[in-house]
C-alpha cells in the first residue's frame, strides 16, 4: 500500500536506437520525486516502465498498491524526455486512463507535459507541475492526501469549471534546495534488469549519477522549460559518497554522470577528486561537458576522479553556424580540448548536429573536416529540431507542419526547411559514424571500400536534394575560422584523409 505512485513514461523498446545501445539507466528525475514526497512523511511506491511491459506492470501496480494519487514524473536528466517524444507522450496517456479508472487523480510533470500542458489536461490529467517541482509535488500531495485546499499551490495547471485551462498564482518554481534533497531513492525499484542488461551487452555495470541540475549557458536550440538558466550543484563531499556507495552496495562497476554541464565549477572539481581519493572509490565515469571548460587543471581534477570519458556539445565545424546558434564556443576550443583530453589519456566524444538555418555544403564540410583532423574517439549525429520556447523555434515555426515532435530518437525528420532533403542527412549521417568507427577497425581494407560507397551516395544526394525554400538567416555573416574551408575534391574518396 502507498499513497502514491510515481512511475514515468520511457519504455526502453518503444525506442529503436535506444534499444540497439543498450544502455539504461534508472529514471533519476522520478526518484528525486519519491526522496521529495518520502521527505514530507507520504507514503510512496514507484513503477518503472524502463525495461518492464509499461501497461501490465502498471495496471499490477495499481492494484497492489491502492495509491490515491498517481504521478507521471518524467525524468528531467533524461535527454530523452528533454526531446518530448511523441511515443512517451502517448504512454503517459494510456497510463492516465488506467489511473483514471483506478480512482486516482493525476499529476504530470515534464517537458512534455509542460509545453503541451493543454493536451495532458484535456487526456484527464488532473494537474501539470511547472518548473523544478519537487517542492510543489509534495505540497500538492500533502494537501489532497489531508482535504486541504490546494488550487492556489504556485506552478500548478488544471481545468476550472467550465474545462478552461487554468494557473495558479505565482511564477513557476525554482526548488533552491534541489542540492540538499536526499540521495534519489533506488531502493524503491529493481536494479537488478538494469545490471544484467549491462553485463549481457557490454560486460560492466554502469548506472547513472547527477552532480548538478541546469545550465547557465544559452545554446538557441536549446529547451529548457524546467530550470531556465539556473544552476544549481551538490556538495562533492555527497557526490561522492553516493559513488561510494554504488561501487560497495550496488557493485556498480562505471558511472554516467547526467549532468547538463558537468565541470562547470573547477574549483568543485578539484574537491570532488579529493574526496573520491579520500573514499577510495574510483571507478571510471563519463560526462558531458563543454570544450571551452577543458583547461589543464580542471582535466586534471577529473582524471584523479576517474574520468574516462567527456561528450562534447561541439554541435558544428563552422564558427558561423556556432555563432548562430549562440553557443559561445571557438573552433580553436574544441582543438586544445582535444589535444588536453588526449594527452591525459581521456576519451574525447563530439556531439555534432547537422542542418541548422544557415548551413550549407560549405559548412557541412569544416565539420567534416574537424572531425577528420581531430579524430574523436566517437560522435554522436542528431539534426537540429526546433522545440518550443527557444530561438530556433521561434525562427523556423512558421514551416512547422502538424509533425512537431520526433516518434523516438531515431526519427531524425527535419521539421523545418533546412538546405536538403532527410535523405541527405541521413547519408551523411551514416558515411560520418561509419568513417569514425573505420578508425578503430582491423579489417580496414574491406572497410575503405564501404565508405567510398557511403561518400559517394552522400555527394550524390548533395547535388539532387537541395531546398531552394531552405530557411536562410540573413542576419548570419562568416566569422574568421580557425580552419580553412576544404574543397568537394579534397573530400573524396574519405579514406585519402586517413
Amino acid at each position: 500500500m502507498a499513497d502514491v505512485l510515481l512511475t514515468h513514461s520511457y519504455h526502453l523498446p518503444y525506442d529503436p536506437k535506444q534499444v540497439r545501445k543498450m544502455q539504461p539507466y534508472p529514471p533519476l528525475g522520478t526518484l528525486y520525486a519519491a526522496s521529495a514526497l518520502k521527505s514530507e512523511n507520504i507514503s510512496v511506491a514507484v513503477f518503472d516502465t524502463m525495461l518492464e511491459e509499461p501497461i501490465t506492470g502498471f495496471t499490477t501496480a495499481l492494484k497492489e498498491h491502492c495509491p490515491k494519487l498517481v504521478v507521471i514524473y518524467e525524468d528531467d536528466f533524461n535527454f530523452l524526455s528533454k526531446m518530448c517524444l511523441t511515443r512517451m507522450r502517448e504512454l503517459a496517456w494510456e497510463l492516465t486512463v488506467l489511473a483514471r479508472q483506478a480512482g486516482t487523480v493525476v499529476i504530470a510533470h515534464g517537458s512534455d507535459a509542460t509545453d503541451q500542458a493543454e493536451s495532458y489536461l484535456h487526456h484527464g490529467i488532473d494537474f501539470v507541475l511547472l518548473g523544478e517541482a519537487e517542492k510543489t509535488l509534495g505540497e500538492l500531495c500533502s494537501a489532497i492526501l489531508s482535504g486541504r485546499q490546494h488550487l492556489e499551490i504556485p506552478g500548478l495547471l488544471y481545468l476550472d469549471e467550465k474545462g478552461q485551462i487554468a494557473r495558479s498564482a505565482g511564477k513557476p518554481p525554482k526548488n533552491s534546495a534541489w542540492n540538499t534533497l536526499p540521495r534519489p531513492s533506488r531502493e524503491l525499484i529493481d536494479l537488478s534488469p538494469y545490471r544484467h542488461a549491462w553485463l549481457t551487452a557490454h560486460g560492466y555495470f554502469s548506472t547513472n549519477v547527477v552532480a548538478s541540475r541546469g545550465c547557465p549557458y544559452g545554446c538557441n536550440w536549446c529547451a529548457k522549460p524546467i530550470s531556465g538558466n539556473k544552476f544549481q550543484i551538490r556538495p562533492a563531499k555527497s557526490v561522492a559518497m553516493e559513488i561510494h556507495e554504488l561501487k560497495e552496495v550496488y557493485g556498480v562497476e562505471h558511472i554516467w554522470f547526467g549532468d547538463d554541464v558537468f565541470a562547470l565549477n573547477h574549483q568543485w572539481v578539484q574537491s570532488f577528486a579529493d574526496e573520491i581519493e579520500a573514499m577510495k572509490c574510483a571507478i571510471p565515469f563519463k560526462i558531458q561537458s563543454r570544450a571551452d571548460l577543458m583547461t589543464d587543471a580542471t582535466v586534471a581534477g577529473l582524471k584523479r576522479a576517474g574520468c574516462a570519458e567527456i561528450w562534447m556539445g561541439v554541435e558544428s565545424g563552422s564558427q558561423k553556424i556556432l555563432d548562430a546558434m549562440d553557443k559561445g564556443l571557438r573552433i580553436s576550443d574544441i582543438t586544445t580540448a582535444r589535444d588536453l583530453l588526449a594527452q591525459n589519456n581521456i576519451r574525447a566524444c563530439f556531439f555534432l548536429q547537422f542542418g541548422y538555418p544557415g548551413e550549407t555544403w560549405e559548412e557541412i564540410q569544416q565539420t567534416i573536416e574537424l572531425v577528420r583532423a581531430l579524430r574523436p574517439d566517437d560522435i554522436g549525429i542528431s539534426f537540429s529540431y526546433p522545440l518550443p520556447g527557444t530561438v530556433f523555434f521561434d525562427r523556423v515555426q512558421e514551416q512547422i507542419g502538424s509533425k512537431r515532435n520526433w516518434t523516438d530518437s531515431d526519427d531524425l525528420c527535419l521539421m523545418f526547411s533546412a538546405a536538403y532533403s532527410d535523405d541527405f542527412y541521413m547519408a551523411l549521417r551514416k558515411a560520418l559514424h561509419a568513417e569514425v568507427d573505420h578508425w578503430k577497425n582491423e579489417d580496414a581494407l574491406k572497410t575503405e571500400v564501404y565508405l567510398d560507397t557511403l561518400w559517394q551516395r552522400v555527394y550524390e544526394l548533395e547535388s539532387i536534394t537541395k531546398n531552394s525554400k531552405a530557411t536562410i538567416l540573413s542576419a548570419i555573416t562568416a566569422q574568421p575560422t580557425d580552419r580553412q574551408f576544404v574543397p568537394l575534391q579534397a573530400l573524396t574518396p574519405a579514406t585519402r584523409q586517413m
